[in-house]
């Protein structure tokens, strides 16, 4: 069964109001109102009176709470579905007198109730994150962090193109895009931030133009520059996350240098013609990308996608899987795939996930107060005649 068929039978078998006949009940003075969403959702505000008891936690509590199984009790919680399970839980057993607010505070609020919590969000906002709301992961005060966070993409091309796409959408607050390139026609088969009518613009103004149009809550900075040794940590400094969307071993490399400087978490995607894999390095609680290739390949070794080729539905997968890493990292929740690496095969339609530890000899992390010296690698482990294109 479902989590949506458990909701539907609860709700077949318990009685349940709506947030006005729970208002004119509590008037009364004799219900017991409990809150049963999560810490961090109560501490965002509640009901005035409410007594808060998590979901997972009631069965245990309630006896406390109401020793009387016929006692007055008001169950609610985000929008009236972990409420409607925990009532219908209590009737099996045995309390007799258990109601579920529908809708739960979001209902609530939305009908102009008095509401004593903080307002994090507009009304606009709410609107905007409804299907957010709901998720007590996130809730409003996970979605007011989301709107204060700083995410820094390496890169406005394939694998760039979806994450910021979907953060933008999801609404981080402050999207970094560092890429020095121009759009070319080429791009146009997998870099879905850009158009047609955008061929010669620079890549970071036509990532401005796209983002702005899906959520005008994101402020895009355009950072239309190569990233180098001399300017990475200037550049990459404030952020709270950055995707490496870079389609080159130089980069990625200085990438995951300069963030074990600045403590900064990267969430690392890369392609090659019909596979894909992803990671997270968090400096020095998991490892890094040096920990998994030590230094950078030589050339031969290291084709472009120009001369691989990869195939234009990849990078979204990829950077949407990106984008899902960032979004836990911002918030807090989740296992994240620190030490775990991702890997895809299209051609089979298969995600393998394998295990890495840090190496005890990593020339990047072995030694938290031997950071590394930043280092420009482009004619190490660059092909001839091509520069590091982000």
């Amino acid at each position: 069964m479902t989590y949506d068929d458990m909701v539907a039978a609860a709700r077949a078998r318990i009685t349940e109001m709506t947030p006005g006949q729970v208002e004119a009940r509590l008037t009364e003075g004799s219900a017991v109102l409990i809150d049963v969403r999560e810490t961090h959702e109560f501490e965002s505000g509640s009901l005035t009176g409410a007594i808060h008891t998590a979901r997972a936690k009631l069965a245990t509590a309630i006896a406390d709470l109401a020793p009387d199984l016929e006692s007055d009790l008001i169950l609610f919680c985000s929008v009236g579905e972990r409420s409607a399970l925990a009532a219908a839980a209590l009737q099996d057993s045995g309390y007799t007198n258990v109601v579920s607010m529908s809708g739960g505070v979001e209902q609530w609020r939305a009908e102009g109730r008095a509401w004593p919590g903080p307002e994090y969000l507009s009304a606009d906002q709410r609107d905007r994150y409804s299907r957010h709301l709901p998720l007590g992961e996130v809730g409003e005060m996970g979605q007011a962090k989301l709107l204060a966070s700083r995410v820094l993409l390496i890169g406005a091309g394939g694998l760039s193109s979806p994450a910021a796409l979907y953060l933008a959408a999801a609404g981080v607050g402050t999207i970094g895009i560092v890429d020095f390139d121009t759009v070319e026609t080429s791009n146009l088969q997998r870099q879905i931030l850009h158009a047609t009518d955008r061929i010669g613009e620079a890549k970071v103004e036509s990532a401005r133009r796209t983002l702005a149009a899906i959520n005008p809550d994101v402020k895009v900075e355009a950072l239309a520059t190569r990233l180098s040794a001399a300017n990475a940590l200037e550049i990459m400094e404030g952020f709270d996350v950055v995707i490496d969307g870079a389609d080159n071993f130089p980069t990625r490399y200085l990438v995951n240098d300069a963030a074990l400087h600045l403590g900064i978490p990267v969430v690392h995607g890369s392609i090659f013609r019909f596979e894909g894999q992803a990671t997270v390095f968090k400096p020095f609680e998991g490892p890094c990308y040096r920990c998994l290739f030590a230094e950078p390949p030589p050339p031969e070794l290291a084709p472009s996608c120009a001369e691989a080729g990869v195939l234009g539905v990849l990078p979204g997968i990829i950077g949407s899987i990106q984008a899902v890493e960032a979004l836990k990292l911002l918030l807090g929740v989740g296992d994240t795939l620190v030490g775990r690496l991702l890997t895809y095969d299209a051609l089979s339609q298969e995600f393998v996930t394998l295990a890495f530890n840090r190496n005890p000899n990593c020339p990047a992390c072995e030694d938290e107060s031997r950071l590394p010296v930043l280092v420009d690698y482009d004619s190490a482990c660059t092909s001839a005649g091509t520069q590091p294109r982000h």
